[in-house]
């Protein structure tokens, strides 16, 4: 016997996965051509798929602006629920496979994304070899924006910059260390004294005076040097803006000049003596790695792990 409710329910119900499946590419490429590549889809159908949803929502979804499609208000306040519940339904559709359906999708800064995430990644993909992964690498104002536009699922992100849509959580310590090649005259008079005095250490006019090689404007490092730095030098000679770690510590490790990157990034060249951490008379530059995903978007399975996993190497490490 068929529940009157049940009917009624079912009748009600006009939505359909695949309407949503078309909003969701279409509000991530601004075009019906291109979302229809990216279910399957000819374009004609991905057009009425969303004429379809508009009119069942009875509010249009976009602002038609020439070619492109781009989310209106109506469009920005569905695309969360849309997505969590697209993921919901291929979890549903793999729950007999023990295996995530959905992909993994990761954002994190180049510090964290290049020496601290591939191992954990390896590591979690190890226990769930099926799953997908997708990580973009970027600085920490493009983490926000991706985790925020929901191209991705989490973000990683070393500076203190947060958006009103997103719930930050405190992950790893890190710490800041001026660093530079052995011959470089600061980091031979911390290594060895000048004058006889052992160990010497660079004063603050010292410091203010050198040339300096920092990450570029947006990245979680260089926010967190310049407020380091600033605060007790006044000013800095920065003679690179660089976008590239790797080809920071290339730079400094040619005498370049002085180098401000987190301690993660630099243990393997101060073992090898590449570089050498120059000591100073500044206070500790300590600061936390955190975790950010949108407040209003239901995590799938493989979020939950991923961040699971991440968390209890963090108390591990403590």
């Amino acid at each position: 016997m068929i529940d009157k409710a049940d009917q009624s329910r079912s009748a009600r119900l006009r939505l359909s996965l695949r309407q949503l499946e078309v909003f969701a590419a279409i509000a991530r490429s601004s075009s019906t051509r291109e979302a229809a590549l990216r279910v399957a889809r000819s374009q004609s159908a991905a057009s009425a798929a969303l004429a379809e949803l508009e009119a069942v929502l009875g509010e249009p979804l976009f602002d038609r602006v020439g070619r492109r499609l781009l989310l209106n208000e109506n469009g920005r306040a569905l695309l969360p629920a849309a997505i969590a519940l697209l993921d919901q339904a291929a979890e549903l559709q793999a729950l007999f496979t023990g295996e995530h359906a959905a992909p993994l999708r990761v954002a994190a800064s180049l510090t964290i994304g290049e020496y601290l995430l591939p191992d954990l990644v390896a590591q979690w993909k190890r226990a769930h070899p099926n799953s997908p992964v997708r990580m973009d690498i970027g600085n920490t104002t493009e983490v926000i924006a991706a985790v925020a536009g929901l191209e991705a699922d989490v973000g990683f992100i070393e500076g203190p910059q947060t958006h009103p849509e997103l719930r930050v959580r405190p992950w790893l310590s890190d710490e800041l260390v001026i660093v530079a090649a052995p011959a470089h005259p600061l980091a031979a008079a911390s290594a060895s004294g000048v004058g006889g005095l052992a160990g010497r250490k660079a004063s603050a006019r010292q410091l203010a005076e050198s040339e300096w090689i920092l990450r570029e404007p947006g990245s979680g490092t260089r926010q967190a040097s310049d407020r380091w730095l600033l605060e007790h030098l006044g000013q800095l000679n920065i003679g690179f803006e660089l976008g590239s770690t790797e080809a920071i510590k290339r730079l400094a490790a040619a005498g370049a000049g002085l180098a401000c990157l987190s301690r993660h990034v630099v243990v393997q060249a101060l073992q090898q003596g590449d570089l050498v951490e120059v000591a100073t008379r500044l206070p500790p530059a300590r600061r936390r790695l955190a975790m950010v995903v949108r407040r209003d978007k239901r995590q799938g399975r493989a979020t939950e792990d991923f961040i699971r996993h991440c968390l209890a190497v963090a108390t591990t490490a403590r």
